[in-house]
């Protein structure tokens, strides 16, 4: 049985003494600038990074991404069945954000699409070509697991009338209590180990899901050059002028104590900065942004 593990997936592995950053979109990989690093040193060491999503798309990898680290937290606790419960919670919204019918043909074909623009590189003298591999090989890998789940995503759950009891409660403040579900408190009882192995079970057939997303993901946001920018009493607005971006990174000092309230449509950018508690903020606001695109 295939343990979840709060590892980063396969892509993050680096072959080589120097970062590399994958651009998809704008069909290049360049190692990232020492520029860039000096632009996240000037900030701070300890950033807060904000993301934003463009589109419906990317949102729904970003719920997964997650909902996986959630499940994953809580399953390597395996004394506390509190926890265990928070993590056969967490399989169930999974559940409902998976549901969505094109996300495995959404998947498989930005997979097939990274590889094809990767390909370009071979041979490339300024490209780490051991690098490069590693990333083609995990991208097939993932894709031949994507491609051999077979029927509806996450239909063994559906089909287990015990969990979809659970799920039905879950929804009622309170729902689960023993006096509602004895079954489920009976399961919580059980030994750790069992309880465990079950969850393992029920979730492993949806890894390719999380690998899948990882992988891109980590190639959208990759996909962009930070900027730091000043919002000037706390406001800040940009023109896209027809540029097509699927994610906006934004990030801060942790010690700044701003938050940015994002808000953008295909023509702007619009971002207003609070403090938390209170929504009146009239301090000029250092930030670092990323427009990021596959």
């Amino acid at each position: 049985m295939r343990n979840i593990s709060r590892s980063p997936p396969a892509p993050e592995r680096r072959h080589s003494d120097e970062p590399l950053s994958i651009h998809g979109g704008s069909g290049r990989i360049r190692k990232k600038s020492l520029q860039s690093n000096a632009c996240l040193s000037s900030l701070g060491c300890d950033l807060i990074t904000y993301e934003y999503p463009l589109n419906e798309r990317i949102r729904t990898l970003l719920r997964l991404e997650n909902l996986f680290e959630r499940a994953s937290h809580f399953l390597v606790k395996e004394e506390d069945s509190r926890d265990h419960h928070a993590a056969l919670l967490t399989l169930l919204e999974i559940l409902e954000v998976v549901s969505r019918a094109d996300l495995k043909s959404d998947l498989l074909q930005e997979l097939e699409r990274q590889k094809q623009v990767l390909l370009g590189f071979r041979n490339n003298p300024q490209i780490a070509e051991n690098v490069l591999k590693q990333v083609i090989a995990d991208i097939e890998r993932t894709s031949a697991a994507l491609f051999a789940m077979t029927g509806k995503i996450g239909q063994h759950l559906r089909e287990n009338e015990w969990l979809m009891s659970i799920k039905q409660r879950t929804g009622i403040p309170g729902g689960v209590c023993e006096f509602d579900l004895p079954s489920y408190h009976y399961w919580l009882n059980r030994d750790s180990s069992k309880r465990n192995a079950d969850l393992q079970a029920w979730l492993s057939p949806l890894l390719p899901i999380r690998e899948a997303s990882a992988i891109v993901l980590k190639l959208l946001r990759e996909g962009g050059r930070p900027v730091k920018h000043v919002a000037h009493r706390a406001v800040f607005s940009q023109m896209l002028g027809g540029k097509t971006s699927q994610m906006v990174r934004i990030r801060l000092p942790r010690a700044s104590q701003f938050i940015p309230e994002i808000s953008a449509n295909r023509y702007a950018l619009n971002i207003r900065f609070g403090t938390f508690g209170t929504r009146v903020c009239e301090a000029d606001v250092e930030f670092e942004l990323t427009f990021c695109n596959l």
